[in-house]
């Protein structure tokens, strides 16, 4: 049976007894932005989601790179289109969150439908001939040197920004420089050049080139070592910062909360029943070092909130982000 047709099975099976949902069969290419520019983390991922669901629901998924504003322009094209089904935004969770509280999208996450795949820790890197062997030694520099210490980030919502600024604040203060780009490819490919002398962005960006020797990597921003497939054991930061804000960083599609019933109801069904079963998502996590953990709707905002309370605090805190997360329904981490 054609996959298309199995999910109009599950849902007439799922619903029955209660209002029939109509499958939904676009009649033309669906398309997904992916608000950073290509080879990163969001656009690697997103495009094996978009083969699983051009096969799933019989029509193509084309992905679109459309960076800018740390991943606000590109979102914020999908959220002005049409709230018909045709278009989804894709990134962080965090990043989604955290645009009411940079005035970057007065859209709070709520008033987004969440279809959440994979987690991607971050890694703190140096290049390969970097003097730095370990953490310690890059946090004590961190700590006594005179000159900041450059490190690349996607942007001031980016995961690499995320991290270095929890670092940060575990540390009681680092000297660093953060130099942005426009996705997580350029900002590690600048670390791996020389041109920054650090980066923390996901390990899904920095693996290539840690397996081709080109990157090492010191810590993983995590309570947990991160089993580097082709490489070995990376150490938790933890081990030099117990009290770093740490919580996995989810990452997937996102729909406008209203788009049509029968949207959001054939992508619920692809996701409780087509994502979870798929080795081609599998098998990129493996590949990828990252958690493949799917969910979606209420679930998918309680998973993606731990990390998104990270992200807006420090930016409110911190006064890159002007506008108090609360106002939001985004509580502080430890209340």
């Amino acid at each position: 049976m054609h996959k298309s047709l199995a999910i109009g099975a599950v849902l007439a099976t799922s619903l029955a007894g209660t209002a029939m949902a109509q499958e939904w069969q676009p009649s033309e290419p669906v398309t997904i932005v992916v608000p950073w520019s290509a080879g990163g983390s969001t656009d690697s991922v997103t495009r094996v989601v978009a083969e699983v669901l051009t096969e799933a629901i019989g029509q193509t998924f084309v992905v679109v790179n459309q960076p800018g504003a740390s991943g606000s322009v590109g979102t914020r094209s999908v959220w002005e289109a049409p709230h018909d089904g045709m278009m989804f935004a894709a990134g962080a969770a965090a990043d989604l969150g955290a645009y009411p509280v940079m005035d970057m999208l007065d859209v709070p996450i709520a008033d987004w439908q969440l279809y959440l795949h994979v987690a991607n820790p971050s890694l703190v890197s140096v290049p390969a001939d970097s003097p730095y062997q370990d953490f310690g030694e890059l946090l004590e520099a961190l700590q006594t040197t005179d000159v900041a210490i450059t490190a690349s980030s996607a942007g001031l919502t980016s995961a690499g920004a995320i991290s270095l600024d929890a670092i940060d604040t575990a540390a009681g203060g680092i000297n660093y420089q953060q130099i942005t780009y426009e996705g997580g490819a350029p900002a590690v490919t600048s670390t791996v050049a020389g041109e920054t002398q650090m980066t923390a962005q996901t390990a899904v960006e920095q693996v290539d080139m840690i397996r081709a020797g080109r990157l090492r990597p010191l810590a993983v921003v995590a309570d947990t070592a991160l089993e580097l497939e082709g490489f070995g054991s990376v150490p938790p930061i933890t081990d030099w910062l117990p009290d770093v804000a740490v919580a996995p960083n989810y990452f997937g599609l996102f729909l406008p909360a209203d788009a049509p019933e029968e949207v959001i109801a054939t992508m619920d069904e692809v996701w409780a029943t087509v994502i979870p079963e798929s080795e081609r998502m599998r098998a990129y996590a493996s590949e990828r070092a990252a958690l493949f953990n799917p969910s979606h709707g209420e679930a998918a905002q309680a998973a993606a909130m731990p990390f998104l309370q990270i992200n807006a605090w420090q930016q409110f805190d911190s006064g890159a982000g002007p506008n108090d997360p609360s106002e939001f329904g985004i509580p502080r981490p430890d209340e």
